[in-house]
């Protein structure tokens, strides 16, 4: 990792940029440099609630910063591709919060042009690199064949058409801010699934209020997904093989506990406690990435980001017949 802090930008003001950069103080790879926003005074307000040096009053201005080293788009899911797309072509590094864009044709555009440019890009899914995560994918051969994958996401969000999880407009819904936690996670075990089957109940205001998922794979495997604005859920996963399965505590995509269950013999349990939110990782993750001279990471890369993404058009086609 480089011994010079990267010089962040921050696209957006909302609660996950503020989570951000809060998490960023408790590394030493990087450091919040500037802020941009549409609103002169969101911008002004966020930055002095965390001592950030620089405020942008656009987007544009905070792209074309020569202080910046790596922008994070933390944006409204409708503005992703575009906001990306203004830092890659302004030759930034981009981290983008998930989901990665509003669709697979967006995130293919995305993926081509941060390779067109030699560009490091990368999608937010800041669970892949928290520390349980890790020490699960290095236990998976000790599974056997996989089986099931099972994981949920359900939280409660009082009714509020302005609130953004229930606005059409501002890409709301229970399958794109809560389902594609558990999307990704099935992906990083099982890949792309051969068929998705899916059925959503509708929100007030028509988006997706809750969305039920089953994947089949090539192997015989399956997994079985949830996701709901409408109440609290156990947000636990497992994931079932042969040989044993993991249970992984709640909330799964946060830092959080799990148990290897063995099909005979003694269970293990492994705690983890993790300072902050567990977003500060994916930043260590960019910085790590980026003094090696790489365009993307291992643990995310970004042919499974677009699959993933592909495989969000098909659920939500599926809802739809």
């Amino acid at each position: 990792m480089t011994n010079v802090p990267l010089r962040w930008g921050i696209m957006g003001t909302g609660g996950i940029a503020g989570a951000f950069a809060q998490d960023l103080q408790l590394t030493g790879s990087g450091v919040v440099a500037a802020v941009g926003s549409r609103s002169a005074g969101s911008a002004e307000r966020f930055a002095a609630e965390l001592s950030i040096p620089t405020r942008h009053s656009s987007y544009e201005a905070l792209a074309n910063d020569p202080d910046v080293d790596v922008v994070y788009v933390a944006t409204p899911h409708p503005m992703h591709h575009a906001n990306a797309r203004l830092a890659l072509e302004a030759g930034k590094p981009v981290l983008v919060e998930k989901p990665f864009t509003m669709n697979a044709d967006e995130a293919r555009d995305l993926v081509e042009l941060a390779r067109a440019e030699n560009l490091f890009l990368m999608e937010a899914m800041w669970t892949r690199f928290l520390p349980h995560i890790r020490h699960i994918r290095e236990l998976l051969p000790q599974l056997g064949d996989i089986v099931t994958v099972a994981a949920d996401h359900g939280q409660w969000f009082a009714e509020d058409p302005a609130f953004r999880l229930f606005a059409p407009e501002l890409g709301g819904g229970a399958l794109l801010d809560l389902g594609i936690y558990p999307v990704s996670f099935a992906s990083m075990i099982l890949g792309a699934p051969e068929r998705v089957a899916a059925m959503a109940t509708p929100a007030f205001t028509g988006v997706d209020a809750q969305t039920s998922m089953l994947f089949g794979y090539a192997s015989g495997a399956q997994a079985v997904l949830t996701c709901t604005l409408s109440a609290v859920s156990p947000t636990t996963a497992t994931i079932v093989g042969t040989d044993a399965r993991i249970e992984i505590d709640g909330p799964f995509y946060a830092p959080a506990s799990f148990t290897l269950i063995p099909r005979e013999g003694e269970r293990s349990r492994f705690d983890y406690v993790d300072e902050g939110r567990g977003l500060r990782h994916q930043a260590d993750e960019v910085a790590l990435r980026l003094a090696a001279g790489e365009t993307e990471s291992p643990l995310m890369p970004l042919d499974e980001t677009v699959s993933i993404m592909t495989t969000m058009d098909e659920v939500l086609a599926a809802t739809r017949t």
